[in-house]
């Protein structure tokens, strides 16, 4: 099992580019659908606790993943798992990097990627709009109030220029108060 859980967070590692948005509909597909080690709610609840801890989003999700299929042994093998390619890519192009300047194949390719980027990213808001708000997987159930409000309060005070920080604090404030009413 352990060397499954690396196996499926190294390909994470190698096939997500563009962050850690853009690598979510991808991590969701290897943890959700193909190997069901986690609900999508529950991967709705990694997502919001990788995004609230420090550090890279698909690190923080490879650690609570792994901790959740195996312990403590199944953490640190998932994360590895995530940060291999990254170290080696990073060993590779930095010999480049710093011997000639510039790489203009790989300019080329992150040009083209940019795109599709926007598209994961886009998939992702989606899916966790669906799951948190709507209340079910890809349907529409029933309106889910608590997000929903949360939601739009964090919207506006976005709009308006609050915080990023004071904005997390809020919507963990409102959502624990908010669930106690409701």
């Amino acid at each position: 099992m352990l060397l499954k859980l690396y196996f499926t967070f190294l390909q994470v590692g190698v096939f997500s580019f563009g962050g850690g948005y853009a690598a979510l509909p991808f991590i969701q597909n290897l943890i959700v659908e193909r190997n069901g080690w986690l609900t999508l709610s529950e991967m709705t609840d990694v997502i919001s606790i990788s995004q609230m801890t420090p550090g890279p989003i698909a690190i923080n999700a490879a650690t609570f993943v792994g901790t959740k299929i195996m312990g403590v042994p199944g953490a640190i093998i998932a994360t590895l798992g995530v940060v291999t390619p990254q170290f080696i890519i990073m060993m590779i192009l930095s010999k480049f990097i710093f011997s000639s300047g510039r790489i203009r194949v790989l300019e080329n390719i992150l040009k083209g990627l940019k795109p599709a980027v926007v598209g994961l990213i886009s998939i992702a808001t989606l899916t966790m709009i669906v799951e948190s708000i709507l209340g079910g997987e890809y349907g529409f159930n029933s309106v889910q109030i608590v997000p929903l409000i949360c939601f739009a309060v964090g919207f506006v005070l976005y709009i308006k220029g609050v915080d990023l920080i004071k904005l997390i604090v809020l919507g963990a404030v409102m959502g624990i108060g908010l669930h106690l009413i409701f």
